[in-house]
């Protein structure tokens, strides 16, 4: 099954979720969950981060929390929130198109 990971960080951690970034972009090179699509929430500048976001592929809740519970960034108390969602996959305009 498909899910989305929205997560939004505190007010004024940017400074905290950068001290931690390395850590959480080494830990997500582990492929501790099949990410489909990942990336960080922006400001309108697009530039200073404050949130994340992750398409996965998991057959549970649960499995997406444990993935969560082990994030450096979550580990660091950054985010404030976070849904996580199943989603239905109508429209990919991403993907490459195979003929």
């Amino acid at each position: 099954m498909i899910w989305v990971i929205l997560c939004k960080d505190k007010p004024n951690s940017y400074k905290k979720r950068m001290e931690v970034i390395d850590e959480h972009r080494k830990y997500l090179s582990t492929k501790p969950i099949k990410t489909l699509l990942s990336g960080p929430l922006t400001d309108i500048s697009g530039i200073k981060m404050n949130g994340s976001f992750f398409m996965v592929e998991a057959s549970s809740e649960e499995e997406i929390k444990k993935f969560q519970v082990n994030d450096p960034i979550y580990k660091a108390g950054i985010w404030s929130e976070i849904t996580i969602s199943p989603f239905n996959k109508r429209v990919d305009n991403l993907s490459p198109i195979i003929k």
